[in-house]
């Protein structure tokens, strides 16, 4: 393919509470078995994109310590492959990344020393499948200086302010850009997906470094969308943004529906991820599981309905976990109630206790770890 792949998944989020306390977004486990970075990552090399960048900033260790192998997504080639790119103190430069912008400026060596004529951009905390082969042709066919992808969302099921929010003439071109209103007055929403050649990117960013501009939606796309060609590209199909708890858990939850399931794992293109070698999941006498998706390693021994469990959970007997996201490495003592709530990783639920989170609103559990001490 005649572009190459950036994936920005360095920014800090407090929306997820807790949960972004220990790791980037884009490391959020998803599915039961994979990371939220996995579906940017698989659509690239589904697209045949054969160089990839990855910037990482914020709680970048667990997300480092899965990406520390190109193979699992196809990357490990002679040409091209699976750069991590990682704020850098230099003699010039003392400064973390300071927004989207900035941090594509600071390695603006790894687009100059590139071949390939135009770049795919996408964040790391997005579930969905996407051909930007299909992207860029209709980038070309426009003769477009920036295309973003957008998704059309129903209001009463998103919050549309957290997100830009577009308008479009009969052309496609977009005409307004309005990024994280007070009040959406549209429902078409960027999807944080963009195509734009190479050269014409780097004179973009070394004018917005030269005026103090940081961020690539409000000092790039914003800015410009007078002067440049900026169209919109409709995408078809499942999408969600999981950077808040609430979309973080109803992304989870939408995974128990079966035609999600199939059209991720089932239809083609496929999505990759690490693998980690663990025993299939184990259902002990007595165990009861409905509509729920459960990992491998987990050893089941109480009733889990309408729940996400990921790998190495262990339940207890009798347990009871209703409409729940338990991640990896938990373990469920006897006779406990978890209901309404997400589950911390590597945490240990004493037995004889109950989370319930309220309706509507999701509970994050968190307990002392006694096992990891040591």
């Amino acid at each position: 393919m005649r572009a190459i792949g950036i994936v920005l998944a360095g920014g800090s989020n407090n929306k997820m509470e807790e949960l972004s306390k220990r790791r980037a977004v884009a490391a959020m486990p998803v599915a039961g078995s994979f990371r939220c970075v996995d579906f940017a990552l698989s659509n690239m090399t589904n697209s045949h994109i054969k160089k990839v960048a990855v910037m990482t900033q914020y709680n970048a260790r667990s997300l480092n310590q899965h990406l520390n192998s190109s193979k699992w997504w196809d990357f490990g080639r002679k040409q091209g492959g699976l750069f991590v790119l990682t704020p850098t103190i230099t003699d010039d430069n003392s400064y973390w990344y300071r927004g989207t912008a900035d941090a594509i400026y600071q390695n603006l060596d790894f687009l100059k020393d590139c071949h390939e004529p135009y770049v795919i951009i996408t964040s790391g905390d997005c579930i969905y499948k996407l051909d930007y082969n299909k992207v860029l042709e209709y980038h070309i066919s426009r003769k477009a200086d920036i295309t973003v992808v957008y998704k059309e969302m129903d209001p009463e099921e998103d919050d549309l302010t957290r997100f830009g929010v577009i308008k479009l003439d009969d052309q496609e071109r977009i005409t307004d850009f309005e990024e994280k209103p007070l009040v959406a007055r549209q429902n078409l929403v960027s999807t944080g997906i963009y195509v734009i050649r190479r050269r014409h990117l780097i004179e973009l960013l070394e004018k917005a470094h030269g005026e103090q501009r940081n961020d690539f939606v409000q000092d790039i796309l914003v800015r410009y969308k007078e002067q440049k060609r900026i169209f919109g590209y409709k995408m078809e199909g499942y999408w969600r943004n999981i950077a808040t708890l609430d979309s973080y858990f109803k992304a989870n939850k939408d995974f128990l529906k079966k035609e999600v399931r199939d059209y991720f794992f089932k239809e083609y293109p496929s999505v990759y991820s690490k693998i980690a070698d663990l025993p299939p999941a184990k259902f002990n006498p007595g165990a009861n599981v409905k509509n729920s998706l459960i990992s491998s390693g987990c050893i089941v021994n109480g009733d889990v309905e309408d729940s996400v469990l990921f790998k190495k959970v262990y339940v207890g007997n009798n347990c009871v976990i209703r409409n729940s996201i338990i991640l990896n490495d938990v373990y469920i003592g006897d006779n406990t109630v978890i209901e309404n709530c997400i589950v911390e990783s590597r945490d240990t639920i004493r037995a004889n206790t109950s989370y319930t989170g309220e309706d509507g609103k999701i509970k994050v559990v968190i307990e002392d770890n006694e096992r990891y001490i040591l």
